[in-house]
């Protein structure tokens, strides 16, 4: 694909810039869990691994749209947590040697409270990481243990006590609610366990059962429809209660703790994807051309394929999206969020006139999912609790049907 190829608008500032690095690599696989993940049969490669990543990163700044700063960076997984210290470091450190930062980048690495030590902490807060993602999941011995994980609640606690002693002022815990026999009120003790903690953010999730998973062949018996919303409008009530503002459908921060790097992507922004698995999306653009096209790129999958392939065969994929991929790909994201979005949003991301979309946001507000303003759209209570009715309006969009 040409870089000045011809654009749909004028020259647009483009999107922010985020980079994502995945680690593949885990102590077990979650019986739930259908990410890109894959238990370590002995001690992974980790220097080999921060080294093909590095190279990946090259090939990614090949293109000039690569090289705009970095307004975040997320290590995610898997495990990243079961990297050593060092390797965390050689990699955010051949980071900065290759990109611009932007001034207080948010610099956030996943921790399951199973593979994580104080030692590790204190590393991975020298090496410039400033914010921790821990995945909890429950604060009940017996849910975690039906969950498959591999810590138990006091492992939890102490986590969080080892990143406050480490210096990080800003973590994140992620919850699960509609368990296997939840209630109402042992999901209300499992969540009020968790804001004792004290996060800056909460992730409250819903556990779902994801086609390819041990749950999904195997159903645990899980509360119906009706009580995970009664659990989910709880958990709402809770969380606000206590401080925490809803801005996404599951994502809960105090004030001036959003996760930054999630917003870009609920942005419709831009990021670069390296590690087994990573996606990426990337507005290619010229001045020449006064225009832009936007890119996807899905990196090879398995850890000991990506190991071995040579840095310019590390992309298992890399596709245009089309008009109507640029509408459905940025409404299952704009629509998450609670207080919604700018009018321009859709634009200044896409490159498509909001005049694409007209149609359908009006049908939407006409049926009461939608709140439209001069310069704001946001989701109703209605559309908010209707969020898959709400985004499939946009997932089936056909410009020329509509221009008809």
């Amino acid at each position: 694909m040409r870089e000045d190829a011809p654009g749909i608008m004028g020259a647009i500032e483009p999107p922010p810039l985020a980079l994502y690095i995945h680690t593949p690599w885990c102590v077990r696989k979650c019986p739930y869990c259908d990410f890109n993940s894959h238990a370590a049969d002995r001690s992974p490669p980790f220097d080999r691994y921060v080294a093909q990543l590095l190279a990946d990163l090259d090939m990614e700044l090949r293109a000039p749209a690569a090289r705009r700063p970095l307004s975040s960076i997320f290590i995610g997984g898997g495990t990243p947590s079961l990297f050593p210290g060092p390797a965390i470091r050689t990699l955010l450190d051949g980071i900065r040697a290759r990109t611009r930062l932007a001034p207080e980048i948010e610099i956030t690495l996943e921790a399951n409270p199973g593979a994580a030590d104080a030692h590790r902490f204190d590393a991975y807060r020298a090496a410039g990481v400033n914010r921790l993602s821990i995945g909890v999941q429950s604060l009940s011995d017996r849910q975690l243990a039906r969950l498959g994980r591999i810590h138990r609640a006091a492992d939890a606690r102490a986590a969080v006590a080892a990143a406050r002693a480490a210096g990080f002022e800003n973590l994140n815990l992620d919850l699960m609610f509609a368990l296997p026999d939840q209630t109402l009120h042992n999901a209300a003790a499992d969540l009020d366990a968790l804001i004792e903690l004290a996060p800056e953010h909460v992730s409250y999730y819903q556990l779902t059962l994801e086609s390819g998973t041990d749950f999904f062949a195997h159903p645990p018996a899980l509360p119906d429809g009706d009580l995970a919303a009664d659990l989910a409008a709880q958990g709402l009530e809770r969380l606000s209660l206590s401080g925490y503002r809803q801005y996404e459908v599951s994502a809960y921060a105090r004030a001036q703790r959003q996760c930054r790097h999630n917003l870009n992507y609920w942005r419709f922004g831009d990021y670069l994807g390296i590690g087994a698995g990573a996606h990426g999306k990337l507005t290619v653009s010229t001045e020449e051309s006064a225009g832009w096209r936007i890119r996807r790129s899905v990196k090879n999958p398995h850890p000991q394929t990506y190991l071995e392939a040579p840095s310019e065969l590390l992309a298992g994929s890399l596709f245009e999206l089309t008009e109507q991929d640029c509408v459905c790909e940025f409404a299952l994201n704009a629509m998450r969020l609670t207080q919604g979005f700018e009018l321009g949003l859709f634009g200044q991301t896409t490159g498509r006139p909001i005049a694409l979309i007209a149609d359908l946001l009006g049908r939407a507000a006409a049926d009461g999912l939608l709140i439209l303003s001069a310069n704001w759209i946001r989701p109703t209570p209605l559309g908010r609790d209707f969020l898959d009715d709400l985004v499939s309006r946009f997932l089936f969009h056909d410009s020329q049907a509509d221009a008809g």
